[in-house]
């Protein structure tokens, strides 16, 4: 861990399967917690519509991304799904930013990047977000509708793997059908928890959402 990571401000990483819900569950948390630091992701896959470079994410060609791995400029990166999806990382330099600004920094990562965050920084703060059951999964990334039938099949194997990693976690959160305002009232429950253990300099004690 650099010293720029040294910081008694909370990092929160949110994490789960692809179709889970954390882009959706992300933005709707920007509007009630406009304290924490919202890390950008960088990603090489094509932007889906709506998303704008910088704010939902960096978007990257694949030498640029490649390049800043061989500088260590990503706190972790992954290729999701393995072995050759597109480049997923989150940029050392937004966590730096936060801390910097004594602001508790907020990653939305893929399972595999949770794992390199852990190792870095043992005191981050892990949540698990996972749909009900594996048919919502299937429904939301088929609504989505932004891979073919080979794409999507290979996602929705990878994400039956990434489910079983939950135990991995601090805490999980269950993103029910029509009840995303669930969702973020347990994340952002989390946070004030883990804010308290943190004033108090005591070591949470984290339950399953």
């Amino acid at each position: 861990m650099t010293d720029a990571l040294q910081s008694s401000r909370l990092l929160i990483v949110l994490s789960g399967p692809s179709g889970a819900g954390k882009t959706v569950l992300t933005r709707q948390l920007r509007s009630v917690a406009t304290d924490l630091y919202f890390c950008v992701t960088a990603t090489t896959r094509d932007p889906r519509p709506g998303e704008r470079d910088g704010i939902d994410y960096h978007f990257l060609s694949r030498d640029e991304f490649t390049r800043r791995i061989g500088v260590n400029g990503f706190l972790e990166w992954a290729r999701v799904p393995p072995p050759d999806g597109p480049y997923y990382g989150t940029p050392i330099a937004e966590v730096e930013r936060a801390f910097r600004n004594e602001q508790d920094a907020f990653l939305q990562v893929d399972v595999q990047g949770a794992a390199s965050v852990r190792s870095l920084v043992p005191s981050a703060v892990t949540i698990f977000l996972r749909p009900a059951s594996v048919d919502a999964l299937r429904g939301r990334v088929q609504l989505r509708g932004t891979e073919g039938e080979a794409e999507m099949e290979r996602r929705l194997e990878n994400a039956r793997l990434e489910l079983d990693r939950e135990v991995e976690f601090d805490y999980a959160v269950v993103n029910q059908n029509g009840r995303l305002d669930e969702a973020v009232a347990r994340v952002c429950d989390i946070i004030v928890r883990e804010r308290a253990a943190r004033l108090i300099d005591d070591a949470p004690t984290r339950q399953r959402s």
